[in-house]
């Protein structure tokens, strides 16, 4: 293996959490990772509609839109593929989000989804995935996933991490009475598998992943990495063309 790639491929494995697999991302077909032009709502197969009622339906449609953040007339998205449990997507989170969502998000230029990718070497990333997606059922997903990452080192070895997830839950204004119906109930799961579908034909198999305007940027990479590319995708795409 030249060298060069050697040291690529490294530095994909120090910025992120590998699969089961143990790869890193190879983009396939970021096409996969687009949103839907109709309603701009992020879900995969699987997802929205899966339901075996209408109740159900809807549930799934907040918990989908609740993960959605940004102007609806942003032309370009950037899709965060990532695990509550993943240190790297905590240190991304904690490094470059808020700045992200202060310069681009709050500004218009930009709209964020966030799709799940619980990693099995993870014990509590499904349990999390549940929270955040029964969170978002009440409009609670971004406030809850900040709580998520803040507090990853208390819950990640948990046996049962339920009462710290609905603790966060009630600090961040969610009704805990729901939250804990939903969670039990798996209530969210077709959305979070969808998602794991989706970014798994997307080539994804460690976390964070993230796709800019179609195109991916692998792991915790640095806020410059990020404006670069996000300010290069809004100078090829610019707003409403």
């Amino acid at each position: 293996m030249p060298h060069r790639v050697f040291r690529s491929l490294l530095a994909f494995v120090l910025l992120g959490c590998a699969g089961k697999d143990g790869a890193t991302v190879a983009a396939r077909t970021a096409s996969a990772m687009q949103p839907s032009a109709a309603g701009g709502s992020m879900p995969a197969k699987g997802s929205v509609g899966a339901g075996k009622d209408s109740a159900t339906a809807a549930l799934l449609a907040k918990a989908d839109a609740g993960r959605i953040l940004g102007s609806q007339s942003a032309t370009v998205w950037l899709i965060i593929i990532s695990d509550f449990q993943c240190p790297f997507c905590k240190r991304w989170h904690e490094e470059s989000w808020e700045a992200i969502r202060r310069e681009y998000v709050e500004t218009g230029k930009i709209r964020v989804a966030y799709v799940n990718l619980p990693l099995s070497m993870h014990r509590n990333a499904w349990p999390a995935a549940h929270a955040a997606m029964c969170a978002s059922v009440q409009g609670k997903f971004w406030p809850m996933q900040d709580a998520l990452f803040r507090t990853q080192k208390e819950w990640e070895e948990s046996s049962d991490p339920r009462p710290a997830f609905e603790a966060l839950g009630r600090d961040v204004g969610v009704d805990v009475e729901a939250l804990r119906a939903c969670v039990k109930a798996e209530a969210t799961l077709p959305l979070i598998q969808g998602d794991v579908d989706r970014a798994n034909t997307a080539g994804a198999q460690s976390t964070p992943t993230f796709f800019v305007g179609g195109k991916p940027v692998i792991g915790a990479q640095p806020l410059a990495t990020f404006r670069e590319a996000i300010d290069a995708a809004l100078a090829a795409k610019p707003a409403g063309k």
